[in-house]
């Protein structure tokens, strides 16, 4: 499975960093991974011009600004018809000392990030708030931007199956829970699923870039956010005026390729995570010293026995336990609510899990759910669909338990892609080319965007910069002071004179 990417939901510091979400299709990879250099095209455009931006202040708060910004399905043909894009703007608090608009993106791909200007102090600081506009806007087909995705109003029958089918039946409901939610995304969404591209995105920063009146523009992108900006840098270089990328996947990686890193990121945190309840008597699923024992039999149990909440809900079973594990990885911020859930499940008792899952979903307490999963389906299975068979799924599942013989079952089931209707719009090849400076943030202990898969973005721009932020999170602006500072600077004045810098 593949993990999303996106802001993070826990907060570690006022800042608040930015967390991904995991979704099966396989669980989603802090955003997906892009193409292999064979399968990627490169791409130089020319730059929009002209446009305007009808800004109002917002209902639910007069200091910010809120807009509705039309772009065309499809920049070829633009008779097709159109998005139209929710944007949100946090004007810069010292008009004395403006800078300039800042693009936010929090990742996903599939997240709105019309949130991040809204919640601006939150996520940035005064440093920077201060002298930008922070400009967050919902991408096409996400958010409240319309038209968006839409697929399924109830995700239980359709991601909480079994990923390690031990059986024909378990297997081909596997297959048929895919198939069925690719036909639902089709009736529903099918006028709009070949136009959503992050390609076509990064043409709309272009022109939301054009419509706020500036040459060059700044833009700050988390996890997913990473990907599209390296895509909009090297499709626009003459544009970038600055950018910082955080928790980036490796552009040169594919489908497969990225989601083997992810699965062994996440083994990775996880190991750690168990690792620590071992050595300590007051975790809650220390077990005698050893969780890691624990923990592998509470999986098998699952998978033999699930654990019945109600019978509205998906029965608890190891695709609902590794969902809530995984999602737990993203920071060592909820590993106590891990340690307490999974001795809640010992005990036959798994509504902390479910909880958990739920979260990861962004089901709200009514029962109903955002549109970010499918955005991101649809989003990842047109940049890179993977194998588009079953068989060629399939044949990777001994490599996926090689790297991560926990959680390797839950990355490598997963046939969403495999039956997805849209032509694949190849993803361009990352350079960064005449860009300039690129700052690109990795985290020892990420789980999402593993540190290696940050250095190979940083290699693969023209002149990327790396700062490595020593914590167990995904994405690491925020986590310290240090990476606060060094971005902040890189960002306000467009200057950075070190290669590499350690935080």
């Amino acid at each position: 499975m593949r993990l999303r990417a996106s802001l993070p939901l826990v907060s570690v510091d006022v800042r608040r960093t930015p967390l991904v979400s995991i979704v099966i299709v396989a669980l989603l990879a802090g955003c997906g991974g892009g193409t292999t250099s064979s399968e990627t095209t490169t791409v130089v455009e020319t730059p929009a011009t002209g446009g305007t931006i009808d800004w109002k202040a917002c209902e639910d708060d007069i200091e910010l600004k809120c807009a509705q910004f039309e772009v065309p399905y499809d920049y070829e043909n633009p008779d097709l018809g159109t998005f139209s894009l929710n944007l949100t703007m946090h004007p810069a608090t010292d008009p004395a000392r403006r800078i300039g608009p800042m693009l936010v993106n929090p990742g996903g791909p599939g997240f709105g990030g019309s949130y991040l200007a809204e919640a601006a102090s939150s996520y940035f600081g005064s440093e920077l708030i201060e002298v930008f506009d922070i400009v967050g806007w919902d991408p096409r087909g996400t958010g409240r931007s319309t038209p968006s995705v839409d697929c399924v109003d109830n995700y239980d029958p359709y991601f909480a199956y079994d990923p390690s089918p031990d059986t024909d039946d378990e297997r081909e409901l596997a297959i048929k829970v895919g198939k069925d939610f690719v036909a639902e995304c089709e009736k529903k969404s099918g006028e709009i699923l070949q136009y959503i591209s992050t390609n076509n995105t990064a043409r709309d920063m272009d022109r939301i870039r054009a419509a706020l009146g500036v040459e060059k523009i700044t833009y700050f992108g988390f996890s997913y956010g990473s990907e599209l900006g390296a895509t909009w840098a090297t499709m626009f270089p003459n544009t970038v005026r600055a950018a910082v990328l955080d928790g980036a996947s490796d552009p040169n990686s594919d489908y497969v390729q990225g989601g083997l890193d992810q699965a062994k990121g996440f083994e990775t945190e996880l190991n750690k995570f168990l690792a620590s309840c071992s050595s300590r008597p007051t975790c809650q699923f220390y077990n005698g010293g050893n969780a890691e024992k624990a923990f592998d039999e509470l999986m098998v149990s699952l998978d033999e026995k699930p654990i019945i909440f109600k019978p509205t809900r998906a029965p608890i079973n190891q695709g609902v336990a590794l969902t809530a594990v995984a999602q737990a990885m993203y920071s060592s911020t909820l590993w106590p609510t891990l340690e307490f859930a999974l001795s809640e499940a010992q005990q036959g008792r798994g509504v902390e899990l479910l909880i958990m899952y739920d979260n990861y979903y962004q089901r709200g307490s009514d029962g109903t759910y955002g549109n970010e999963l499918e955005a991101f389906n649809a989003i990842m299975c047109l940049d890179d669909p993977g194998p588009k068979s079953v068989e060629g799924v399939d044949k990777y599942y001994d490599d996926f338990m090689k790297v991560a013989p926990r959680l390797g079952s839950s990355f490598a089931t997963g046939y969403v892609c495999t039956f997805w209707p849209t032509e694949t719009d190849a993803r361009v090849k990352i350079t960064g080319q005449g860009a300039g400076p690129i700052v690109v943030i990795g985290t020892t202990g990420d789980a999402a965007t593993p540190l290696q898969s940050s250095r190979n973005m940083a290699k693969a721009l023209e002149d990327g910069r790396l700062i490595v932020v020593n914590d167990n999170r995904h994405t690491g602006y925020g986590s310290n002071q240090c990476v606060v500072d060094a971005a902040n600077k890189y960002l306000i004045t467009t200057t950075v004179t070190w290669s590499e810098k350690d935080c």
